[in-house]
């Protein structure tokens, strides 16, 4: 029952991912714009629009190796999301410290409450790339 379970949330995890990176690339661009912190386009050779591609691009490669990665590299494709999502952490940070609505954020406390989101999605990408023996 619990390699099944690992497996769902594993699919549901890969799912999400590349679905997330997809919006990146499409609907949802405009929104992931307001996610991202000044100092990274000031930082960065890219505009706003190039670093929500960008990261849309990771996201989908990332979705599709936790979904499709053999089972000896899972752990290590794990640990590259958990990375990703610590990465990413500080756009929603600016987010919320910006006051910049975006995906129905529309108030302080939901942008904060989102916060709180972040390490779950850590603590899914480990737990849920590694079998009961790791």
């Amino acid at each position: 029952m619990g390699h099944r379970l690992r497996c769902a949330a594993r699919l549901a995890l890969g799912g999400a991912l590349m679905f997330a990176g997809i919006s990146h690339l499409t609907f949802a661009r405009e929104d992931f714009r307001a996610q991202v912190p000044h100092i990274v386009v000031e930082l960065a050779p890219l505009d706003e629009d190039g670093v929500v591609l960008v990261s849309g691009v990771v996201e989908v490669v990332l979705g599709s190796a936790i979904a499709f990665a053999p089972r000896r590299i899972r752990p290590l494709v794990g640990s590259a999301a958990a990375a990703f999502f610590a990465t990413v952490f500080p756009g929603n940070v600016a987010q919320w410290i910006n006051h910049r609505d975006a995906f129905g954020l529309d108030t302080d406390e939901r942008r904060f409450g989102r916060l709180f989101f972040q390490p779950v999605l850590m603590a899914w990408a480990l737990w849920s790339t590694r079998d009961r023996r790791s």
